[in-house]
């Protein structure tokens, strides 16, 4: 299954302008014969203060026309996960929207590991969630979710082959987001899909560094800071080999005992 990770400037506030820049590189992904394309953390929004503190989409309103330009390009064939700020009740959450081709599109994932600022507006979400693509199982995960071992771990020990990432990185994150992405990968004998946001967002910049990481950590694909899709084909049978060769998730032991100090 072909995958790739995109990356693309968002504008702080402007949902439809961000839509139709997610629409551009589904329908890029779409003539590369892509399956899923992951976008980056609350790409949609914007990453920024201003669209974090105001107006915001509701997860319940997701049928409503503002997603149809990327309807209509995930019709093609492509499964697309984006990242956006979004209200869920009375509460504000980080997401990532699942648009599949046939028109449905929901918001089943919630961050839950705010970091930094994120706290002041955001709640965390309650449960780890994977999607199903062409009978592969994938994890998805939003930025800060990635640095911990755990959570990756707990979508492979369910069955996913894959694990994807919508991100953004700060200047000077570049060292601790490549590590912590190829850990992942290498821990869990599984793909990771990292989608990082690029350029100025608001009041702030991002880093790009999009990449596509096979189940021994290896980057197989990767961009810079330009737009584009980091592009790479997911083979299932290669995970299972992995696994089996590096068997870390079947050794993993949950409980050590209690700690003894000499």
């Amino acid at each position: 299954m072909r995958v790739a990770a995109g990356q693309a400037v968002s504008v702080s506030g402007d949902l439809d302008a961000n839509v139709r820049t997610a629409a551009r590189l589904t329908r890029l992904a779409a003539t590369q014969d892509v399956r899923v394309l992951v976008l980056p953390e609350a790409f949609l929004t914007g990453y920024d203060v201003a669209a974090f503190d105001g107006p915001l989409p509701d997860a319940e309103g997701l049928d409503g026309g503002w997603l149809d330009p990327l309807r209509a390009e995930s019709a093609a064939g492509v499964t697309v996960v984006v990242g956006t700020a979004l209200r869920r009740g009375a509460e504000r959450r980080l997401s990532q929207i699942v648009v599949r081709p046939d028109g449905r599109a929901d918001a089943p994932y919630d961050k839950q590991h705010l970091d930094g600022l994120e706290k002041t507006f955001f709640t965390v979400g309650d449960h780890g969630t994977s999607i199903e693509v062409d009978g592969l199982e994938l994890g998805l995960s939003i930025c800060y979710d990635g640095c911990f071992p755990e959570h990756a771990q707990a979508a492979a020990r369910d069955g996913a082959v894959g694990y994807l990432s919508s991100a953004a990185y700060f200047p000077g994150g570049a060292h601790r987001r490549d590590l912590y992405y190829a850990a992942r990968a290498v821990e869990n004998g599984m793909y990771v899909v990292f989608s990082g946001l690029t350029g100025r967002c608001g009041g702030f910049e991002f880093i790009g560094g999009s990449a596509v990481y096979d189940p021994e950590g290896r980057p197989i694909a990767r961009l810079a800071e330009e737009e584009g899709l980091a592009i790479a084909d997911l083979d299932a049978g290669l995970v299972a080999q992995t696994r089996a060769t590096h068997t870390m998730i079947s050794d993993h032991r949950g409980d050590l005992g209690p700690r003894v100090r000499r």
